[in-house]
């Protein structure tokens, strides 16, 4: 089936469809995760990140204050 005609069936779906073929699609692309690799550049990134937080180098914020600051920053 071409994307376009995909579409199409989706399209024809009611709301409750919708929502449980988006679950299913998030369970299988959740389980193929383990497949996908981490470029090397990322793997050093979060390695450096996880060094500086285990050396107490790292300023830490808590959720509820990230998601005010960033509240305030895009409104």
């Amino acid at each position: 089936m071409r994307p376009d005609q995909i579409k199409d069936e989706i399209n024809e779906l009611g709301l409750s469809e919708k929502l449980i073929l988006v679950e299913d699609i998030w369970d299988s692309t959740a389980t193929r995760n383990a497949e996908t690799p981490m470029p090397e550049w990322q793997k050093k990134e979060l390695d450096n990140r996880y060094k500086e937080y285990k050396e107490g180098k790292l300023e830490l914020h808590d959720w509820d204050s990230v998601h005010k600051d960033l509240r305030e920053k895009y409104k």
